[in-house]
């Protein structure tokens, strides 16, 4: 008779990814809220012709539509291939590094473009660490 001790699985189940998100939506806000109406900053952007305030509310729903697109990906590429913690979390590094276009070439003044760059990558940091950490290993993901 062989005993096999089953490995504990490090996905932490049930309502986490939505935690995630909820982490994200309240961190962005916090460093809008720290950078904006704290600081002073005044956060605006150059789009196309027009220039727009970075309020709090766009902040709200740019950060919850990425933590949302992101848990996403990684339930797409759970079901489609082997290695999906590694894969996503490259995909999500680099595309956290390549939204830093935006805010770097459409902030107005130095104050605006690594304030806007500030909140991507925070965006990114709690996205990529949150998400991360609810996706099953390929091991795990094979029993």
């Amino acid at each position: 008779m062989t005993v096999t001790a089953n490995k504990p699985v490090t996905r932490v189940p049930g309502k986490s990814r939505l935690a995630v998100v909820g982490a994200t939506s309240a961190a962005a806000l916090v460093a809008w809220a720290v950078l904006g109406p704290l600081a002073g900053i005044d956060l605006k952007a150059e789009q196309g012709t027009s220039t727009i305030d970075v309020t709090g509310v766009s902040v709200f729903v740019a950060a919850t539509a990425m933590a949302f697109a992101g848990w996403g990906l990684l339930a797409l590429l759970e079901r489609r291939t082997v290695n999906a913690r590694k894969l996503w979390t490259i995909l999500a590094a680099a595309a956290c590094v390549l939204s830093l276009g935006s805010p770097l070439v459409g902030g107005i003044g130095i104050g605006a473009k690594l304030g806007l760059a500030s909140l991507h990558l925070i965006v990114g940091a709690v996205v990529i660490a949150g998400l991360r950490r609810t996706a099953l290993s390929a091991c795990d993901r094979c029993n």
